[in-house]
């Protein structure tokens, strides 16, 4: 402990003997959801807002202790209304030169600002946004350059520690950490020579300082400070100068004489080496994420040394929604107290990836349900594991017992093991996962017509999704209802996508989709159509901002529905309908199978690669049969492959493995003439180039308007000489760019891609979009294409013919 902190007294509360790093922000019911939307759109004020931010605030505080977690400080004010990166960032006051217009008198952020920072306005782009370590929750990037000044303006965490006092409550303020805030950020472009952030470092600290003591001022005996980067290894830092940095900023905090006590958190993985300068800077506990690592006997030393901090276990998984083996994981505890650890039990993570609440999923097989725990139920979890920690295990002998009795029940379970299924894999060969020469296919498809008429030069397209309005939600709503029948419903649908496919005509597109209504989510809608999984009624997990997830579960092997190994094709009577109401290309729409285990709860009893095999072959059914149905475009989705990208560099190459191999097993059998795209979004697209080029795909779309094309820096370097598209329009901000803006944006890209491999798309699915927006938008960009053909001379669209004809004149 260091010489500045020698003062701190015995008087200071220990650490609660079971928390949690964090709670779902959304509310149980999406009420922040809704708030955030109605005062976006301006039906309601800022009142309003925080009547409800401020309501959601108790309601977890109560929920928490209600659930077993009662000590000082166990409730975590973990309170973000969009995200904890930007509350981090406007809590140490680095506001991004473009933005330095929202400072107001005191140099601080109002939350309309912050609102800007995240979502841009008419003249500014938003930060970029990229995916949270290995998960689906989605951050808002700092811009840092060598003039952004930092100051403490944490008045929010002030906020949140004071309504709570007012109710005679103590939480737990959180806040990321100044390596973690710095490592994830990005250069601000403002000056000749970029810098990295990190180097920051220095000037960031003071700040931290005056946070934590404005913390302590105001009634926090603990604050949390979360710094999972040195669980990750990245390309601009080396691990010896992460090293050098957590060791300086933990020191540098745990000094300080005018602060709360601190909990240094470490969640997502195994700090390895950089967990004993944590562990010796003179904080007062540590959380280890014991899901992801453990301890190996130097690192336990670490917890059980003189003036050790405590050691915050995080044994209760916080990513997925699978019970907890309560006795396997209590002897884990055990052992570590009995080692002469300062125990207290802990989730690996936030729960802000899981589900609020088993409660009221009514619909879930019983069987499955049994399997599962959600957030209240981890805590549940977490608080049990304390008690027979403290007690012994006849105090929770009864939870005990329930436990073992579901694991073993999932264990027998009908269709947790398809002898058939798992066959059909075993015998898959690596034939089964090549296609002919990427070369010659590229030919081929160059030759194919459409009506009579080839792809142009810079073909347009979107990505999938339409806006799922009002209207469409009612009618799904009214069929779950039994308002409407089948025949009603579907009937609905088809006039939805005749109406989608006359718009995209209109507006002048090149390459069209159905835009999916009869899709509530991408990954769900082959949930239902596929053995092995569950759906969720309310299940709800946030990705970004007020847009939330609500991500099935897989818990069986895996294979179509419907008779027969192969089951039966369900996604070729929209596809195919669509197809007929245009002589331009359809799409088929695919969701890869990487993606579908990314936004499932995917079963944790074999590893990952043997169930992405089983979803590829069920995949590679429909593909053929979107082939036979003529399809001539087939788009298979694979926007998380850099999100399952392990955060240790040395475990990377296993994974591109498995998931290039599960992408290549679904596409393989699809003719030279079928041209199959993919789609990433919000990637670091450099970090996982080589993969996605292995997959294989004739056309990648990825997002890049955000970041003006940064991304296609590492394309020309590695020689990806495939078709891409880069994203002109960030669909997850409500601008509409303009057509000079997207011109740029294209001709940007062609210093990366040859005009004849670049295609002109949005950066994601339109599903969040409203279609005036939708509609201004893609005008913007047949346009701003329409220009850049010209300028190289190329073919300006469809000959005039086929473009001239109407839908109802075919």
């Amino acid at each position: 402990m260091t010489e500045q902190n020698t003062d701190r007294t015995a008087s200071e509360k220990a650490f609660p003997s079971a928390t949690v790093l964090g709670y779902p922000r959304l509310g149980p019911n999406r009420e922040l959801k809704k708030a955030l939307e109605s005062y976006w759109a301006g039906r309601s004020g800022a009142q309003d807002l925080e009547q409800t931010a401020s309501g959601l605030r108790d309601y977890a505080a109560d929920r928490i202790e209600e659930l077993g977690l009662k000590e000082s400080s166990a409730v975590p004010a973990s309170y973000a209304l969009y995200d904890q990166v930007l509350d981090t960032l406007v809590a140490v006051g680095a506001v991004p030169a473009r933005f330095t217009d929202l400072r107001g008198e005191n140099g601080s952020v109002d939350r309309d600002g912050a609102f800007v920072l995240a979502r841009g306005d008419a003249a500014r782009q938003p930060l970029e946004m990229t995916k949270w370590f290995d998960t689906n929750y989605h951050y808002l990037v700092p811009e840092i350059g060598p003039q952004t000044t930092f100051s403490a303006a944490p008045y929010e965490l002030v906020a949140a520690v004071e309504q709570a006092a007012a109710q005679g409550r103590t939480v737990r303020p959180s806040i990321v950490g100044p390596v973690t805030f710095l490592a994830l950020a990005k250069d601000d472009g403002t000056s000749a020579s970029p810098i990295r952030p990190l180097d920051r470092l220095e000037d960031l600290l003071p700040v931290y300082a005056q946070i934590l003591a404005q913390l302590r001022t105001a009634g926090a005996e603990w604050v949390q400070i979360e710094e999972p980067a040195v669980v990750a290894d990245f390309a601009h830092v080396t691990e010896d100068e992460l090293g050098t940095a957590i060791e300086r900023a933990t020191a540098y905090l745990a000094g300080q004489s005018a602060r709360p006590q601190i909990l240094l958190a470490t969640p997502y993985g195994d700090a390895g080496d950089l967990l004993a300068p944590i562990a010796r800077s003179g904080v007062e506990a540590v959380h280890v994420d014991l899901v992801r690592g453990d301890l190996d006997a130097g690192q336990l030393a670490l917890f059980t040394a003189d003036r050790a901090p405590a050691l915050v276990a995080g044994i209760v998984n916080g990513r997925n929604i699978w019970r907890t083996e309560l006795d396997a994981a209590l002897t884990r505890l055990e052992g570590l107290r009995d080692a002469g650890a300062k125990v207290s039990v802990a989730t690996s993570t936030s729960l802000i990836h899981v589900p609020h609440t088993l409660e009221g999923e009514d619909d879930l097989d019983p069987a499955v349900r049994r399997w599962l725990a959600f957030a209240d139920e981890k805590i549940q979890e977490v608080a049990t594991l304390a008690r027979g920690l403290a007690e012994g295990r006849d105090a929770v002998a009864g939870e005990l017992r329930e436990s073992e009795e579901a694991a073993a029940s999932r264990r027998e379970a009908p269709g947790v093991h398809d002898p058939e299924v798992r066959a059909r894999a075993a015998a898959q060969t690596p034939a089964d996962t090549q296609r002919g020469d990427a070369q010659r296919r590229r030919s081929v498809q160059a030759e194919r017509t459409f009506g009579s008429a080839r792809l142009p030069v810079l073909p347009t397209t979107t990505i999938g999704s339409f806006p799922q309005t009002g209207e469409v939600r009612k009618a799904r709503a009214d069929y779950r209802a039994g308002t409407i029948d089948r025949a009603q419903y579907e009937q609905f649908l088809r006039d939805e996508i005749a109406r989608v496919i006359e718009l995209q005509e209109q507006l002048g597109l090149d390459v069209l989709v159905h835009g999916e209504p009869e899709r509530n989510d991408m990954v769900q809608y082959f949930a239902e159509n596929f053995d092995g999984f569950e759906v969720t009624h309310n299940g709800w997990v946030q990705s970004y901002g007020s847009r939330a997830t609500r991500p099935s579960i897989l818990w069986g092997d895996v294979s179509r529905a419907g008779e027969g190994l192969r089951g039966d094709a369900f996604t070729v009577p929209w596809i195919s309908f669509a197809q007929s109401r245009s002589q331009r290309p359809v799409k088929g729409m695919l969701t890869g199978p990487v993606t579908i285990l990314a936004w499932s709860f995917v079963r944790d009893d074999q590893p990952l690669g043997e169930t992405a095999d089983q979803v590829a072959l069920a995949l590679r059914d429909e593909v053929a049969d979107l082939e036979a149905a003529g399809i001539g475009i087939i788009q298979v989705d694979e926007p998380a492959l850099r999100e399952l990208l392990p955060l240790r560099r040395a475990d990377r190459t296993a994974y591109l493995d498995w998931a290039v191999d599960a992408f290549r097993r679904s596409t393989a059998g699809a003719a030279d003439e079928t041209q199959i795209h993919t789609h990433l979004c919000y990637s670091e697209f450099g970090e996982v180039i080589e993969g996605v080029d292995a997959l294989d795909a004739d056309v990648t779309s990825i997002e890049a308007a955000r970041s003006r094309m940064e991304v296609l820096a590492d394309v020309r370097s590695v020689g990806f000489a495939r078709g891409l598209g880069p994203g002109v329009w960030d669909i997850h901000s409500p601008r509409v760019p303009s057509a000079d803006e997207i011109g740029s944006l294209l001709i940007s890209a062609l210093d990366h891609v040859d005009a004849d491999l670049l295609w002109a798309n949005p950066d994601c699915g339109l599903k969040t979009r409203g279609y005036e927006e939708t509609k201004r938008s893609l005008e913007n960009l047949v346009a701003a294409t329409a220009r850049v053909r010209e300028r190289l001379g190329a073919t300006a669209s469809f000959d005039s013919v086929v473009a001239g004809q109407s839908t109802t004149e075919r």
